[in-house]
């Protein structure tokens, strides 16, 4: 594909949260203490990013935050003028309509960033949502359409799951024995899982001559929506957001293995070839599953190839992960020319995979 990955940019609000201090800004639930210690232990985060104040009030909106994760993306940048399309994911917007690409560009039309017209691309999901906002922005620049594009990807589950708004389900006294088939755990525990923060990617025609850049090889898609049952949901009216763990843990290796096998197949590409996979993961409960997938595809490579996260310091942060790690890893790690990078993006929503290859050009 001709087009590159030129800048990147992030944005965290406030300071990082510790699991003790969680429940200042979220609040309690009854009855959710019990589960709430082995949530933390299993999926490994030790801190992480809200939107909020400590009386659960939003310091930022969706809107907000996405702008901001551009802001910092576009620092110093000579090439604002040329950026003529905007591509946005995320799981929840206050706004039903219009889609968050309309009110992200009147924010940055704001801050004097984006002022002319321009197209626009919205994306909707849980966390693919960004990943594909980077495919569509791809594609335009790839086709000629535009010499410039920018992709974002932002949540802000905060706002959905602290005490003051959400509304669970009332059958956890029934379900004492197996709680973990509840719709109220299904519910409660993704307030231990989920957190905040926005990322930007500026992609463009040509490699940047100044920085660091990544061409883009490939990219691949792939929902397998027709052979799996719904797993994680955001109602609509309810904005009551829950996942069947059950479903997710009998199908998400399963297709994991088989997305990153077509990515490679279909593209004549092999993982053993690859530097570093940055992995989208929602707990390290999965981190033995991805290694089994990478050892095994890399069998015939002499070794395995290595994986790098910010689960641990930053959390799940949905369709604005693979964002963040990508900027974190390139600001604290060194890379040569020629290294090739994965992005590996999986949803637990009906199971929708998004992989993209890269290549560090110098």
């Amino acid at each position: 594909m001709n087009c590159y990955i030129t800048r990147t940019g992030s944005f965290l609000p406030g300071d990082a949260i510790n699991n003790e201090d969680i429940s200042r800004y979220i609040g309690n639930l009854e009855g959710e203490s019990e589960i709430k210690e082995k949530i933390l232990r299993m999926n490994g985060i030790k801190q992480r990013h809200y939107a909020l104040d400590p009386n659960q009030d939003p310091t930022h909106d969706v809107y907000g935050l996405a702008a901001l994760a551009v802001k910092d993306c576009l620092d110093n940048c000579e090439d604002k003028e040329s950026i003529g399309y905007l591509s946005t994911g995320t799981t929840n917007s206050p706004l039903v309509a219009p889609g968050p690409a309309s009110i992200v560009h009147a924010r940055l039309a704001q801050m004097g960033i984006l002022k002319e017209s321009i197209e626009i691309n919205s994306n909707s999901g849980i966390c693919t949502s960004g990943a594909q906002a980077i495919i569509n922005a791809c594609r335009v620049v790839a086709l000629g359409e535009q010499a410039s594009a920018l992709s974002v990807g932002v949540d802000q589950p905060s706002d959905i799951l602290k005490s003051t708004s959400i509304d669970v389900p009332p059958d956890r006294g029934s379900h004492l024995d197996d709680i973990k088939n509840s719709k109220w755990f299904m519910s409660v525990f993704l307030r231990f899982m989920l957190s905040d923060g926005a990322g930007a990617f500026l992609i463009q025609d040509k490699p940047a001559t100044d920085r660091m850049s990544f061409q883009v090889n490939w990219t691949h898609s792939k929902s397998f929506a027709n052979e799996a049952p719904l797993c994680m949901k955001l109602e609509s009216r309810s904005l009551l957001l829950s996942q069947d763990v059950n479903v997710l843990n009998e199908f998400m290796s399963q297709y994991s293995r088989e997305s990153v096998i077509g990515a490679m197949e279909t593209n004549n590409d092999r993982l053993g070839s690859y530097k570093i996979v940055l992995p989208h993961l929602s707990s390290y409960f999965f981190r033995r599953m991805m290694l089994r997938i990478i050892r095994e595809l890399c069998s015939d490579s002499g070794g395995a190839v290595d994986y790098w996260t910010n689960l641990e310091t930053v959390g799940n942060t949905g369709s604005a992960s693979i964002y963040l790690m990508l900027n974190e890893y390139v600001n604290s790690h060194e890379l040569n020319e020629g290294d090739k990078v994965l992005l590996f993006v999986p949803e637990s929503g009906q199971f929708n995979f998004v992989i993209i290859s890269l290549t560090v050009i110098r």
